[in-house]
This record gives C-alpha cells, structure tokens and sequence, in this order.
C-alpha cells in the first residue's frame, strides 16, 4: 500500500448511465478502483460518507471564456477554475479569443502551460481558426487539443471567419471537431443600423433578441451545416437559441455516429426576452437569450435528443463594464459555479429527469469530444466526481460567488441542491463550501 492514496465514497447514490444505484467508490491514486456494495477495505482509507447524497460524474463544460491571457481584470484561470469545481465542474474547455488570441501553436502551448501552474480543474483548449492561419490548423496534434473553434458571427475578440473560400478549406482539411459560434453578420449590422436610426444611444436591451436575432442565427446555423454535409466535416454548433434552428438536427442516430451535432447553453434554458425588464445587460449574451417559444424549442429538442451538450459559455466582464448603454456592453456572464445547481432545479421542477441532465453534462461531452477515460463512473476512469445534496435550499449570494468579477446573473435565486464535496483526480478538492488548496487539474488527452 506504500506510495498509494485511498479514499472511500460509502452510501452514495451513484447516478451514471442512465442508471440509479446505492453503492460505495473505492478510488486509488486518481483512478475509480471499484464499484460495490458495502466495500471494507483491509487497509487505512479516508472515508466520505455518502449517506443521502448523489454522487455524477464531474461535469465537463465544453465551453467556457476563463480571459487569460490578457483580459486578467475580467477573470484568471485560477480564479474561474475554483468556481467551476464549487459548481460541480471538473473539466473544462476554454475559448480561443483572449489576448493574444489562441490562433498559433505558440500560443496555444503557452495556454496550456499557464493552466498547468494554476488550473484547480481539468483544462483543455480550442484552438481559433481565422481567415488566414489554415496551415496551424493542419499542424495540430488531434490528441492534444479539444478542437477547432471558429465565429461564423463576430463576438468578444473580433475573430470572424467570413472569407467562404478559407471556411470551406479549413472544413475539408481537419478531422477535429468545429465548433462553431453562428450568427449572421450582415443581418446583424442591419439591424443594429436599424435600432440605431430609431433609439440613437438609447437602445433598450431588450433590442438585444431583435439585433441579433433568430434570422442572423438561422442563416449562420444553416449555411455551416451545409457545409459540413459538402466536406464531410465533424460540426458542433454551439448555443443555440433559437426554435428555428431545431429542425437543422436530428436524433435518428446515436451521438457516437453523428457529424453534426447541437449544444445549448444554461442561460437560454433559464432566461427568456421576458426577463431583460429586470436584468437588463446582466443576461445580455450571442447570441441573444430570445422568446420563451424559443426557449420550450430548446427544451424539446435537449429532450428528444437532437441536442447532445448543455454548456455555460461562462463569459464574464466586469460590472462596470456590463452596466452600460446597449452599444458598449460586452456581451456573456459567469455562469459556471450555479449551472449544475441550476439544471438540478429544473428536475425538481420536471422540466427533465437527472439521468438526462448526467448525460448531457457529463458522459455527452466525453463522447463527443473523445476526452479519454472521463465522463462516466466506471472502474479504471479518473476519478471525477460531485456528491450532491439534493434537498439543501440556498440563495445565490454575493459573498458566495468566487467569480474575480463578483457578480451573477442568478444572485438573489434560491436553489434547493447544493454541491457538497467535488473529486478531482482522486482528491477532494471542494468540500461544504470550502476550496481546498490542490491544483489537481489535469491536462486532457484524447482518443483519437
């Protein structure tokens, strides 16, 4: 036993694959060793008692803005990285659009080596394909990089793809997964010209749906997946927001086989255009939380499996920067502490069951991004893990909040399921409202 670290999850009711199942975890170093009932082991293990509490698999969030580098005022790897294990959030995929922008392996490399010192989390990154750096995309290592992130829409850094000619080249020439951030840009200026001419400076944000709207979306959307279907390419669209665009997507096959594949966003599951009387550009994001048509859409569609991930694209600014007039507030929010306690919600309100949110939280993204030995509860996997309290009523605070930026879009909600303990890697890193002081994050590795 020399060298080794044990620890023992008793009573715990695992929720992993569909399934629903009272049983102990008995994890060595920083793998899940074994899974069974009443499990004694003949040596000294450190113990958590599960009793009561749900244990998932850590939560994988393919999409979140951690602004590092150069945009340290708004959040730091570290600083967002502690959230997301507070939230239930072991991994995460972070966005190329920070400055310098993640558009050369350099950079790249130098992202990773910043997560490696500071990271509390599991870490990966996409790399940013633009209008002119085709040749890193085609040097890329698909075992050591999460994917290709590309804006079909300009947003927060100015990384719009709009040559055709390179977006096709740069479809036929990668076997990664594109991500792709759609929206339409000339549809986009004209509305923005449009609520200009009538508003001047004083556009309300509930404009914000109309400027950028279902149209820019759906025209982005559907053009990208045109072209995936042409080249054969592996497409991700990201959040999605719109009802129109649910008929772009299909459930016909498993997620293993698909190429073209959905992800919608904590925000516009919750939110509606309803809610920018009260929160104003406090839930202004791109795209746009739209109607709560829209929002049933998406739900219908993450039910019947036509969208395969729930993410956060946990984006934040700070306040001073969100609390200004339409035109200069940036867009995107922290998100990552409350999402998970945020989709629990919705089970207690039976909008979905757990198993489902597990899956599209968890197992979803492992499979569709081929994240190895991640995602699941299974013996030989890394040890990830959220232990649950379930019927543990809270209100989001902002002295709670471990975002640099200090705010959320919730503050004020009042959540009935608390995250009680996160395993990263075999050790506990969060427990009863305390982050431990072990950057035990991982850098992923991939199958492919």
């Amino acid at each position: 036993m020399k060298g080794k670290s044990y620890l023992l999850i008793k009573n715990g009711q695992i929720v992993n694959e569909g399934k629903s199942f009272i049983a102990d975890i008995l994890i060595v170093n920083d793998r899940i060793h074994q899974i069974a009932p009443n499990l004694s082991p003949h040596f000294d293990v450190e113990i958590i008692d599960a009793t009561g509490l749900l244990v998932l698999p850590g939560v994988i969030d393919d999409q979140v803005h951690f602004r590092e580098p150069g945009l340290t005022h708004k959040a730091t790897i570290e600083t967002e990285s502690k959230a997301a294990i507070a939230g239930g959030i072991t991994t995460f995929v972070e966005m190329p659009n920070t400055n310098p922008q993640t558009t050369s392996i350099e950079k790249l490399e130098q992202k990773f080596d910043l997560a490696a010192g500071s990271s509390f989390a599991n870490y990966s990154f996409m790399f940013g394909g633009t209008n002119d750096n085709l040749d890193e995309v085609m040097r890329l290592d698909p075992k050591k990089v999460a994917g290709l992130k590309l804006f079909l829409g300009s947003s927060t850094g100015n990384m719009l793809v709009d040559d055709l000619d390179v977006l096709e080249k740069i479809f036929s020439n990668t076997n990664l997964v594109i991500s792709a951030h759609c929206e339409d840009e000339t549809t986009i200026k004209r509305n923005l010209d449009l609520h200009v001419k009538t508003y001047r400076e004083d556009i309300p944000m509930r404009c914000h749906p109309e400027i950028r709207s279902a149209e820019a979306c759906y025209i982005s959307s559907s053009r990208a997946i045109a072209l995936a279907k042409k080249t054969g390419a592996r497409l991700h669209v990201f959040h999605l927001s719109t009802a129109k665009e649910m008929t772009l997507f299909g459930n016909d096959i498993p997620l293993e086989k698909k190429k073209i594949t959905a992800e919608v966003c904590i925000h516009h599951l919750w939110f509606s255009d309803e809610d920018y009387r009260e929160k104003g550009s406090l839930i202004k994001w791109n795209p746009a939380v739209k109607s709560a048509k829209d929002r049933e859409a998406l739900w219908e569609a993450l039910l019947d499996d036509r969208i395969d991930v729930i993410a956060t694209d946990h984006a934040p600014h700070t306040w001073e920067e969100k609390n200004q007039i339409y035109t200069k507030a940036p867009s995107g929010g922290p998100m990552v502490q409350h999402a998970l306690p945020l989709m629990l919600e919705c089970v207690k309100m039976g909008k979905i069951d757990l198993p489902k949110v597990v899956q599209k939280m968890c197992h979803n993204p492992a499979i569709l991004f081929d994240i190895k030995d991640r995602g699941f509860v299974r013996v030989g996997y890394f040890a990830d893990l959220v232990l649950v309290s379930s019927n543990d009523p809270f209100q989001v605070k902002k002295e709670h909040l471990l975002y640099k930026c200090g705010w959320s879009p919730v503050e004020g909600l009042t959540l009935h399921s608390q995250v009680k303990h996160t395993i990263l890697n075999g050790q506990l890193v969060y427990s009863n409202g305390q982050v431990n002081d072990i950057r035990a994050g991982q850098r992923l590795t991939f199958n492919r």
